[in-house]
């Protein structure tokens, strides 16, 4: 990979099983993003092809979530890694002012994880420290959850590397992960850029903020019911939107998976029992 211009990797990172996926992100991020931030563009696939606008396609290769991860982290040259994943659908602007401070205050301040999202998962404290009227407020790591979370974040690169544990699928690497960050006690960052799925903001803010909005659009590999907006908006675009919203629709109404499958029923732990019990009774 050549020698990056930018201090900052925006890494989307894509499983190829939700290729459905990428052209709603790329639609929606196109709409609201302003790639005049400076950041490094890139869209990780395993071993898909992907064009995306504005994006490098990079690739990881096939293997569970965080070593798929790790093997993307290593392969950069940025310090830090602003990080999304092709379920995330931008629904509001991005204000480039802010992410121009925000860089710089987390290289200053050698800053290791900001997250972006509102959640009341998170108990924060108020600093003194605001860009573009939004408090950069401090974590507190024993009364939150959820410390290792995939949403979107800023990240130092080495400092995320260092939470990726072999062989961890994203569930895990979330559960375990959080664990070990209470246990370690960073200093962990929070900022009301972006309201995750509606969520309102949790710091004390002043009255000038502009906040961006996204919403997560999977569940269990099918899409849930924040996929609705997204599908009204493309279906008063162009041909190909309109197209691609018959398609999510369809995906919608009947449970498909993201690769066109009827979603797996679940059987739940009695009725598994009981067919073992009858098929194995004599």
């Amino acid at each position: 990979m050549p020698k990056p211009q930018n201090n900052v990797a925006l890494l989307v990172h894509a499983c190829d099983r939700y290729e459905f996926l990428y052209r709603g992100f790329d639609i929606f991020f196109s709409k609201n993003w302003d790639f005049n931030i400076p950041c490094n563009y890139y869209f990780a696939t395993e071993i898909k092809d992907a064009t995306v606008n504005g994006f490098q396609n990079i690739k990881s290769g096939k293997g569970e979530w965080a070593d798929r991860l790790a093997t993307l982290l290593k392969s950069m040259d940025e310090e830090y890694v602003l990080y999304f994943q092709e379920d995330m659908w931008l629904s509001k602007p991005v204000n480039p002012t802010f992410f121009n401070q925000l860089f710089n205050f987390a290289s200053e301040q050698t800053c290791q994880q900001i997250k972006l999202h509102s959640s009341d998962v998170y108990t924060t404290t108020e600093s003194e420290h605001f860009i573009e009227g939004l408090n950069i407020s401090i974590v507190d790591n024993q009364a939150s959850d959820f410390l290792m979370s995939h949403q979107i974040t800023l990240w130092k690169k080495d400092f995320l590397l260092a939470q990726l544990h072999k062989k961890e699928h994203p569930w895990r690497n979330e559960r375990k992960g959080t664990r070990r960050l209470k246990k370690l006690n960073p200093l962990i960052h929070h900022i009301d850029f972006f309201s995750e799925n509606g969520s309102n903001e949790i710091n004390q803010n002043k009255n000038t903020v502009k906040r961006s909005e996204y919403f997560a659009v999977s569940f269990n590999s099918t899409l849930n019911h924040n996929s609705l907006h997204f599908i009204d908006e493309l279906k008063s675009g162009n041909e190909a939107e309109k197209k691609y919203a018959t398609e999510l629709q369809n995906h919608y109404d009947h449970e498909l998976t993201h690769d066109g499958k009827p979603r797996p029923k679940k059987t739940d732990l009695f009725k598994k029992f009981k067919t073992w019990f009858l098929k194995n009774k004599s």
